[in-house]
């Protein structure tokens, strides 16, 4: 297995040999891959959807991308005047359109989204066991070699903008993008990057002098990031090709630009050099590589919490995809014996290459995976699930905090209904924004999904085509079939929901009675 950077180098350098181009309808495939190769090898191509036909080609050597540039004109601007700006998103149109589209071949489309849910959970119930349940779930929601070579693309295209002002400067993706736990649809997060520009620094110290470029200071880090940010946004707003919707959102905790990315579909945030996001990427990337299972686990029951409200895409009091996917690492960092390695353990393993502190914090851990003794734990998927939900269940939030440096429970340093350290920055909380009956509905839902899961006999469910397994729980509870859910409720999960029906009652009642008091 690759190494992390390795990885995203390698494919930054594709992308940048990549080109999108908005294709004619009535579309003779072969017919334009010939026509491109006359400017140079095509190293891989595919199509896709996005209001119309578009085809991303990966060209073997940069200079092609010249030499078809040297070929394209720019749109006559007779309704709208144009912002002359040459990027590498083309509109190709057929010059004889009768006798061309009679040559029209059908198109193998990649997919850019995943299956609802409704055609997942059918699909889910023809599996014959939970695992192989779990596995087709995975299947259908990760992320494409495709889809992640579109969200580079959409990262070099917006670096060749920063190019204009920072020439040493690089985009790259970070969270779900690149930790191997991404879904197909979520947003690109992209960070602009000046590492590379204090690595030639570095480089510069020989000879008699000392020599720096003069440079504007400014009093912050945080004021440059702004004011980079702001420029790079108008840039983006007034000059980028296909980017709409462009919000600068300056003012936050961290620094960010939002905006669609139509050529791509995606939605995108840019901020600037985030280091310890781009460690905790790295991470999530080694856990995903480390055992099958982990990425597996992680998709069922991200999937499961989106399904049953627990988790939701705008920022809220629910738990985040990122404080979830961090409990599931806990929990099997503490199976016996564990299947994946605490944070201190890969520390030790770290060689002076990984060594690495930021803000005061030490990020070191290893990067070579094969440096890291593969788990003896062979528990199949089918009893991780059922465990995973009786042990956060179970578990006693009200005192014990997750670490995944220790691997173990320890005491909760405050207050908050869940805490989960951060495994980076030791004294920050990644759960603090979630509040207690949004924890307590977690532990109800895990609660009822651990009684399904050993209650509900497989055999009887697909006699009478019921969804079983994964499926079963795939369903918001109480919809497939009521009178059922109503002599459930009496099991493990009924007390706990029960209570929490109550807390939003009584919530309810008296924010009610604060309103009439104001």
């Amino acid at each position: 297995k690759k190494t992390f950077t390795e990885v995203q180098t390698e494919r930054l350098e594709q992308a940048e040999r990549a080109v999108l181009i908005k294709c004619p309808q009535k579309l003779n495939g072969k017919k334009l891959l010939q026509y491109l190769s006359s400017h140079g090898n095509i190293n891989s191509h595919f199509f896709f959807e996005n209001r119309g036909v578009h085809a991303l080609i990966e060209f073997s050597e940069k200079d092609s991308i010249a030499s078809l540039q040297d070929a394209i004109g720019i749109p006559s601007a007779a309704e709208h005047h144009v912002v002359p700006f040459k990027s590498r998103l083309f509109t190709f149109t057929l010059k004889n359109t009768v006798s061309q589209a009679a040559e029209e071949t059908p198109l193998h489309l990649s997919p850019q989204s995943h299956i609802p849910v409704t055609e997942l959970i059918q699909k889910l119930c023809h599996a014959d066991s939970i695992s192989s349940q779990m596995y087709i779930l995975l299947n259908e929601y990760q992320l494409t070699e495709e889809n992640i070579k579109l969200r580079f693309l959409a990262c070099s295209l917006v670096r060749d903008f920063a190019h204009a002002y920072f020439p040493d400067s690089t985009v790259k993706p970070f969270g779900s993008s690149v930790n191997t736990f991404g879904k197909l649809g979520c947003d690109v997060d992209m960070f602009l990057d000046f590492r590379d520009t204090r690595k030639h620094a570095a480089k510069m110290k020989k000879g008699p002098f000392e020599m720096e470029y003069q440079m504007k200071r400014l009093p912050s880090e945080r004021l440059a990031t702004q004011k980079i940010l702001s420029v790079i946004g108008d840039c983006l707003d007034n000059f980028g090709p296909g980017c709409v919707n462009v919000q600068k959102i300056l003012n936050a905790r961290c620094p960010l630009v939002k905006f669609s990315h139509q050529p791509t579909g995606f939605q995108c945030d840019l901020s600037v050099s985030n280091s310890i996001a781009k460690k905790s990427s790295e991470l999530l990337y080694i856990y995903g590589c480390l055992d099958s299972r982990v990425r597996a686990l992680v998709f069922s029951v991200r999937c499961w919490a989106r399904v049953h409200g627990l988790t939701n895409s705008v920022p809220g009091t629910w738990i985040t995809n990122f404080s979830l996917t961090m409990m599931i690492m806990f929990f099997l960092q503490k199976r016996s014996p564990p299947i994946i390695p605490t944070l201190d353990q890969l520390k030790e393993l770290a060689d002076e290459k990984d060594k690495q502190v930021i803000g005061g914090y030490d990020c070191s851990f290893v990067s070579d995976l094969s440096k890291i003794k593969p788990t003896k734990n062979t528990e199949t998927l089918d009893v991780l699930l059922g465990d995973f939900f009786e042990y956060f269940g179970n578990f006693d939030f009200r005192k014990n905090s997750i670490n995944l440096r220790k691997g173990k429970e320890v005491n909760k340093p405050e207050s908050s209904p869940l805490y989960i350290w951060n495994p980076f920055e030791q004294d920050l909380n990644i759960s603090k924004n979630v509040n207690q009956p949004q924890l307590e509905k977690f532990v109800a839902m895990a609660r009822e999904s651990a009684w399904i899961l050993q209650k509900e006999g497989k055999t009887q469910r697909m006699i009478n085509k019921e969804p079983w397994g994964l499926a079963a729980l795939l369903i918001p509870f109480g919809k497939s079939n009521p009178s059922k859910m109503k002599n459930r409720m009496k099991g493990i999960g009924s007390e706990t929901i029960r209570s929490l029906l109550d807390s939003l009652k009584l919530n309810n009642a008296n924010s009610l009675q604060k309103a009439v008091g104001k």
